[in-house]
């Protein structure tokens, strides 16, 4: 028995047979189906790509139903419990876990490209004091392709690498950068020193001392949630990253893309409004009225659901458990509590067990940024940074990818059609 799918188009009654691999018919294949009597073509529709695969790719295997996440076949709880953001980075990139002699030759990459220029620095500088870190971010990102003007030679493998480490390097520096600018606070520079995550903490936390010592309790959080936020698939921002790079242009440009579709409250924002839902809450008393108000249709359940998981989002398990080691260090936040009785409510309650609504990542991480003493504009930042490694990971294999050609999307026009031009003294109102 073969693997495909016998269909009859019943404007013509011409069958069809569309071959079936893992799992999927290609979309080219319905243009042998035409309309008998215009000629045209047949086409799919999908807005959204609801269900719609644009790529093969081997970066990341994501199962909703099952609630299953797993970088380059390792599964993310595995590498949250063992590993480090770095050996991640050089996992998604590469596609294996780097030896010690291969892990400490990338470390000692990404460590010494962590400096900007002055220029760069300058034009950070150049912002309003009211601007968005997020807005400065995907402005800094993309003005770095004019640092490096080797960058746009995508085919040469040793310039994309070189290129490759330099942008997991600066994201850090140019994102506590933009953080330093919208609290009016002088930049610091990146300490050598220090881990990848600790480095991060220090030119965001750093005043008067010689030498800033972050807390191992909080650089490990922060690298957990850094490692949870590596990659997720064909998500909005990757598919832009993709798109644009479709095009052939230099990274820098493509990961750009990447930040300005974070930028979007629909994806990177989410967790900021879990924090703004749990403090219109206000008390641990008031969640049964909340929830009887999602319920009614009045009340939304922020950090809640998700787009591909019909299951527990794996990484909200793994990042609850990080929450402990931070408020040990930065003391419990009140919005704890109340998240905490808001999850055990809504997890008893058949109207959402039912619907398969449980806690996503965003539910958590928010806590934990707010315990940082970041403020909310600079949550996307602080997912942009780790997420920078999986848009590479993708461009990468993008890149590489012979089936892949420039994005072209379809659309189906319902407008107007074969009008006369008319002469504006001859238009009526």
């Amino acid at each position: 028995m073969s693997d495909s799918l016998n269909i009859t188009d019943n404007r013509s009654d011409e069958p069809a047979e569309l071959e079936i691999t893992d799992g999927t018919i290609r979309a080219t294949d319905l243009l042998a189906l035409r309309d008998p009597k215009s000629g045209g073509v047949l086409r799919s529709y999908d807005p959204a790509f609801m269900n719609t695969a644009s790529c093969r790719s081997a970066v990341t295997f994501l199962d909703g139903e099952a609630g299953v996440l797993q970088y380059r076949g390792y599964p993310i709880e595995q590498l949250a419990e063992s590993s480090t953001y770095l050996e991640v980075a050089y996992l998604l990139i590469h596609g294996n876990l780097p030896t010690d002699a291969e892990l400490t030759k990338w470390t000692h990459e990404v460590t010494t490209h962590t400096f900007v220029h002055e220029n760069l620095k300058s034009f950070m500088q150049g912002f309003r004091y009211d601007a968005h870190p997020m807005g400065m971010l995907l402005a800094s990102v993309g003005a770095l392709s004019t640092f490096y003007p080797d960058a746009k030679e995508i085919r040469d493998e040793q310039i994309r690498n070189s290129h490759v480490v330099r942008l997991i390097s600066k994201m850090p520096t140019l994102a506590a950068f933009a953080y330093r600018h919208s609290r009016g606070m002088p930049y610091v520079y990146p300490d050598n020193d220090l881990s990848y995550a600790g480095n991060f903490l220090s030119m965001i936390y750093k005043i008067a001392e010689l030498k800033y010592q972050p807390d191992p309790r909080l650089e490990r959080a922060l690298d957990i949630l850094f490692i949870l936020h590596a990659d997720h698939e064909q998500n909005c921002s990757t598919t832009a990253v993709r798109t644009v790079g479709s095009s052939q242009v230099d990274p820098y440009s493509a990961i750009a893309a990447g930040v300005a579709a974070l930028y979007g409250p629909l994806h990177g924002g989410a967790n900021e409004a879990v924090l703004r839902m749990l403090r219109r809450i206000g008390s641990r008393d008031r969640v049964p009225e909340f929830i009887e108000g999602v319920k009614s249709g009045d009340e939304r359940l922020m950090g809640f659901g998700h787009r591909v998981y019909k299951n527990f989002d794996p990484r909200a398990t793994i990042i609850k458990k990080a929450c402990d080691d931070v408020f040990e260090v930065t003391g419990v936040s009140p919005l704890l509590e109340i998240a905490v009785e808001l999850e055990k409510t809504a997890l008893e309650d058949e109207y959402f067990v039912s619907r398969k609504l449980y806690p996503n990542v965003d539910f958590y991480s928010g806590l934990i940024y707010e315990a940082l003493g970041m403020p909310v504009e600079m949550f996307p930042v602080l997912f942009a940074i780790p997420r920078t490694s999986g848009w590479i990971a993708q461009w990468l294999e993008m890149v590489d990818d012979p089936e892949q050609k420039i994005a072209r999307p379809r659309q189906i026009y319902i407008g107007e059609r074969d009008l006369d031009y008319v002469p504006a003294s001859q238009r009526k109102d």
